[in-house]
């Protein structure tokens, strides 16, 4: 199907396009984007049987990159950097020519076309070219230097100059809280208060930015401020139900977490109390284990003095560098009832690992060794102050019975040394 476009007034009705050899693209010598470097173009075209290049691929393909660059941005549409927008002299007649527009008119009247541009911008939903109008309407309305025309009634530029101050800065907040800037966002609506304390739309974006940063204190206080500028604004009202919703939300964390503190400290409080009538030492190092959430608990309530003491264990095989982790190892079972589910050691290729064929040991207070009889309830072991619980883990050393000499020498050399 063809596509039937309206003639722009300028169309020279006078072409026939039915013409052979018309090309209604074709593109004048003279309408090329850059200018053609003739001697770079001769070095492309050295193949006679080449067709020509159109006059306007041949003002890029005669450019480098960089001096395609260079050319593009001293064009406003593509500028970048204003400082190497000029010619040699440092001119650049289309970008004076812009900047004379944007100067042209009074202070007020300059802030007021890039508030409408901003406006523009936000009916079509570009917020970031929006936000860019804003600031600098702002920017305007705050330069210190004056110079832009002198307006004829001063006092009603300076009435227009506030009014547009305003609705820049509540206008930029809109665009802020889109983007995401909500800190920005809070910064605007407090200028536009400052201006106007009973802008309503100010009250309402810092809330909502507020509440997007989780100050939901700060939040609910501009939303209760602008209803109490304006009690039936539909938009306040559903802030103030979302912000009542997240306060009530974070009170339940609030009052959740600080009864599981209270919990928690009255668990320590009866264990602490329990490990001491029990007399077992325990100690802290800079460097604990990671255990997850293994711990030394009470069984089965954390709370009643009456449940036994569970202890994460670990059995260590030091002739061999292995070991096994344990972590439940309740004070009134022995090492054997352990023992007698672990073994076989899938890695004893040889079977020296046998309950009747081992010795196990424990480390004292003071660096040396007990020896910890395999069918002694933990808690007795445990118990008198001899051994201690380091970093909240029970260390049991297992070795087979001819090694016991070896490994007993090993561990009072470390000790010595």
């Amino acid at each position: 199907m063809s596509r039937i476009e309206e003639l722009p007034d300028d169309f020279d009705e006078s072409l026939n396009l039915n013409e052979p050899g018309m090309d209604a693209f074709a593109a004048s010598n003279d309408d090329v984007p850059f200018p053609i470097n003739e001697e770079r173009l001769k070095e492309l075209e050295k193949d006679p049987s080449a067709p020509k290049m159109p006059p306007a691929m041949a003002s890029v393909k005669s450019q480098t990159k960089e001096e395609l660059l260079d050319m593009m941005n001293k064009t406003p549409l593509f500028m970048t950097d204003i400082e190497n927008a000029g010619d040699e002299k440092g001119e650049n007649i289309l970008l004076d020519a812009i900047t004379a527009m944007q100067n042209e008119g009074t202070r007020a009247e300059v802030a007021q076309s890039f508030k409408d541009q901003g406006n523009e911008a936000v009916s079509e939903l570009r917020w970031i070219d929006a936000k860019e109008f804003y600031t600098k309407s702002i920017a305007v309305i705050y330069a210190k230097e004056d110079k832009w025309e002198k307006p004829e009634d001063l006092d009603a530029e300076k009435k227009l100059l506030r009014k547009l101050e305003e609705l820049s800065h509540i206008n930029r907040a809109l665009c802020n809280l889109e983007l995401g800037n909500y800190r920005s966002c809070t910064l605007d609506g407090a200028a536009t208060l400052k201006l106007n304390p009973s802008n309503v739309k100010a009250y309402y974006r810092s809330a909502m930015a507020l509440l997007k940063l989780d100050k939901v204190e700060e939040a609910e206080d501009a939303a209760t401020r602008g209803l109490a500028v304006d009690p039936k604004n539909k938009s306040l009202q559903t802030a103030a139900k979302k912000i009542a919703d997240r306060k009530a939300v974070k009170e339940r964390i609030v009052a959740r977490k600080k009864a599981e503190e209270e919990r928690a400290r009255k668990e320590n409080l009866v264990l602490s109390t329990a490990l001491r009538a029990r007399q077992i030492r325990t100690r802290k190092t800079d460097q604990p284990p990671d255990m997850e959430d293994s711990k030394i608990r009470l069984v089965p309530d954390p709370l009643s003095p009456e449940s036994s003491v569970e202890f994460p264990a670990v059995f260590l095989y030091p002739m061999d560098a292995q070991s096994d982790f344990i972590k439940g190892f309740s004070e009134m079972h022995t090492i054997e009832d352990h023992l007698d589910y672990i073994f076989p050691l899938p890695w004893d290729a040889k079977g020296e690992y046998n309950i009747a064929n081992v010795k196990c040991f424990m480390q004292t207070v003071t660096g040396g060794l007990i020896k910890a009889g395999k069918k002694v309830p933990l808690l007795q072991i445990l118990t008198g102050g001899k051994v201690e619980v380091v970093d909240q883990l029970v260390r049991i050393f297992i070795v087979p019975s001819s090694k016991t000499a070896a490994f007993i020498a090993e561990m009072k050399a470390r000790k010595e040394g």
